[in-house]
C-alpha cells in the first residue's frame, strides 16, 4: 500500500468460502454457533480470530488460525477504539465524584489553546459524544509520520503547535463528527501527561483488566499476536498524546468479557454509577439520528432491541464488542489484520450477537 493511500486511512482506523483453521475453545457449548463465525472471520483474511460471548451468565472463547496454534482467550492484541469507551469511564467516575461535571468546558494547561465555537466552548460531553466539531486527528499530525505507526512521533509540543491551526468543523453539540483528536483530549483534560496511568488505576485495576494496558509487560509480549495489515506484518500503534482514543491499548477476549460483564451488570462492579452513566443516552444526531451513550454508539434492530457497541482498529488489529443488556449477551471479536472494507469484522460480531440473542 503507497504511504499516501496508507496515511490517508488513519482515521478511519482509530469496519463466502469457509476456510478450516485450526480452533481453539474454553467450553464445550456454544461452539456450533461460534465456530461459522471464526470461519468466516479466517475467510476474510484475518490470520487469526479469538471470539469471545456471554449468554445466560456464561462465558466462551474460541479462537482459530490460518497457520501454527490458535489464540485463546489470553492472546494479546491491540485495542483500538474500544479504548475511548474506557476513558469515558475514568469520566463518568470523575463525574460522579464531583471532580467535573459532563458541562465542564475542555481545559488544558497553559500553552494549549482550546478551539471553541462561536456560540459557546466545548465540554468534556461534547469530547465524549464526538460531538465537539473536532476534526478526527490534528492538523498536524501526519506531517513526517511514519505510514505504519502514525502516532508515534507526535510529542505535546506538537499537540500544542496543532491546536491553533484546528478548526471545528461545526458548533460544539450541534453535530456527530467521530474524532480520535477529541477523545485524546478528554484524556489529557481527567490526567495531562499521565492518561495511560489514570485508565490503568481508575478503570482497567478496578475491574480486573490486568492485560488491558498501554505497556506491553514481557508476559504479555509472550502471547501477543502478530499484526497484520495487507498481508504484511506491520508494528503495534504507539501514541504517548492521543492515547486516550484507545490507539495504542492492548487487551485480550479475557478481559474483554470481564468488562463485558460489568457492561451486562453494573451494580455487580465496582464501577456500578460510571458504568451506568455511560450506558445512559446523552446525544443524538441530528441529521442521522444516531444516539450515543459517553463513547458508546446504540444501534437500534428492527424488533426493537437496543445494543450497546464500539469498534476498534490499528493497522495490525480490529476489534469489536457490542452487547445486549435484556437478555444479558455479549460478544467480543479480535483479529490480527486491519480491514477498511466496511468494516467486515464488525458485521460478524453484530451477526453473531443477533444469532445468539435470537436463539
Amino acid at each position: 500500500m503507497d504511504r499516501r493511500r496508507l496515511l490517508g486511512s488513519v482515521a478511519a482506523a482509530a469496519g463466502v468460502a469457509l476456510i478450516p483453521g485450526r480452533a481453539m475453545a474454553t467450553g464445550d457449548s456454544l461452539a456450533a454457533q461460534v465456530r461459522p463465525y471464526l470461519d468466516r472471520a479466517l475467510a476474510a483474511g484475518a490470520p487469526a480470530a479469538v471470539f469471545g460471548v456471554i449468554r445466560g451468565g456464561r462465558r466462551y472463547v474460541a479462537g482459530a488460525g490460518q497457520d501454527g496454534p490458535a489464540p485463546d482467550g489470553r492472546t494479546v492484541f491491540q485495542l483500538g477504539s474500544i479504548g475511548k469507551t474506557l476513558t469515558a469511564t475514568a469520566l463518568a467516575r470523575a463525574v460522579g465524584e464531583g471532580t467535573v461535571r459532563l458541562s465542564t468546558p475542555l481545559s488544558l494547561p497553559s500553552g494549549f489553546a482550546v478551539p471553541r465555537g462561536e456560540t459557546r466552548r466545548i465540554t468534556l460531553r461534547d469530547l465524549a459524544t464526538h460531538s465537539s466539531g473536532l476534526p478526527s486527528l490534528p492538523a498536524n499530525l501526519l506531517a513526517g509520520a511514519d505510514p505504519y505507526n502514525p502516532y508515534a512521533h507526535y510529542t505535546l509540543e506538537d499537540l500544542a503547535a496543532g491546536l491553533p491551526q484546528t478548526p471545528l468543523g461545526h458548533e460544539p453539540g450541534s453535530a456527530y463528527a467521530y474524532s480520535n483528536l477529541g477523545f485524546g483530549l478528554l484524556g489529557q483534560a481527567l490526567a495531562f501527561d499521565g492518561v495511560d496511568a489514570m485508565l490503568r488505576r481508575r478503570v482497567a485495576a478496578p475491574l480486573g483488566l490486568s492485560d488491558t494496558t498501554t505497556t506491553l509487560r514481557p508476559d504479555m509480549a509472550s502471547r501477543k499476536a502478530v499484526g497484520h495489515m495487507a498481508g504484511e506484518v506491520v508494528p503495534d500503534w504507539r501514541d504517548g498524546v492521543l492515547s486516550g482514543a484507545g490507539t495504542s491499548m492492548y487487551s485480550t477476549a479475557d478481559d474483554m468479557l470481564r468488562y463485558l460483564a460489568a457492561q451486562l451488570h453494573p451494580e455487580r462492579s465496582p464501577l456500578r454509577d460510571a458504568i451506568e452513566l455511560t450506558q445512559r443516552h446523552h446525544f443524538t444526531d441530528p441529521v442521522t439520528g444516531l444516539r450515543l451513550g459517553l463513547g458508546w454508539h446504540f444501534r437500534a434492530p428492527s424488533d426493537g432491541r437496543t445494543v450497546t457497541w464500539h469498534n476498534g482498529g490499528t493497522f495490525g488489529f480490529s476489534s469489536c464488542a457490542a452487547f445486549e443488556r435484556k437478555s444479558g449477551t455479549a460478544v467480543v471479536v479480535m483479529v490480527n489484520t486491519y480491514s477498511d472494507a466496511a468494516r467486515t469484522f464488525d458485521a460478524l460480531a453484530f451477526a453473531l450477537l443477533d444469532d445468539l440473542v435470537g436463539s
